[in-house]
């Protein structure tokens, strides 16, 4: 089996960069298949937002702006209580995926300019589940967002999120965005880190013809 592998969290800005970069990508080759494997970039965490955290975010916004010329709003890191806990978002998107895999890159990257462009919490289920619904009904999907959330809030859903976390761990992968290759089971690093969409195309064409040739 051929495919690409996406290791990321939809609340890692450097993800939100690469999102355009990689959608053109996998607009260019359709025939390969996508999956996404979610990082839980602050899974778990359970402190409130500080100022000095939200100082040192906004700064890695700023440049992520800069390089990618993506919308960011300030007022998403000023809730009340906001803490940065990124498991519901990735679980949200597996809960996607268990409903409709080839639809979870779509719902991840909603939940990402839900966050960084429109300043909503994505760390509550009902948001997750009005933006998840959205992107799947209008691909077709019919669901309700009652619906969503029984899939968000199940046990599967909450073990196969941990399970990605694992496996990214296994992987020996420390930072997002982490895009990789397989082919007949083996593993090949595409890029590690925010990069063009023609330094990927460059990357996976080499990848192909050294593993068509091994």
């Amino acid at each position: 089996m051929t495919k690409l592998i996406y290791i990321a969290d939809p609340m890692c800005s450097w993800c939100y960069g690469f999102g355009p970069e990689l959608t053109t990508l996998r607009d260019g080759i359709p025939e390969l298949r996508f999956e996404v494997v979610l990082g839980g970039l602050r899974a778990y965490n359970k402190e409130l937002m500080d100022e000095a955290l939200k100082t040192t975010l906004l700064s890695h916004w700023e440049k992520v702006a800069e390089t990618s010329g993506l919308p960011f709003s300030d007022e998403a890191l000023s809730g009340k209580d906001f803490i940065y806990d990124t498991e519901p978002a990735c679980r949200a998107v597996v809960a996607a995926r268990m409903l409709a895999p080839d639809v979870a890159l779509d719902v991840f990257h909603a939940i990402q300019h839900g966050f960084y462009a429109e300043a909503l919490d994505v760390t509550k289920g009902d948001v997750l589940a009005k933006i998840s619904v959205a992107v799947l009904n209008k691909a077709g999907i019919t669901i309700s967002e009652e619906d969503f959330l029984a899939t968000w809030s199940s046990e599967d859903a909450i073990t196969s999120t941990n399970n990605d976390f694992q496996q990214m761990q296994r992987w020996g992968v420390t930072g997002f965005p982490t895009l990789v290759f397989e082919r007949s089971g083996e593993l090949y690093l595409v890029t590690s880190g925010f990069a063009r969409t023609e330094v990927l195309v460059e990357r996976l064409q080499a990848l192909v013809d050294q593993t068509s040739d091994s």
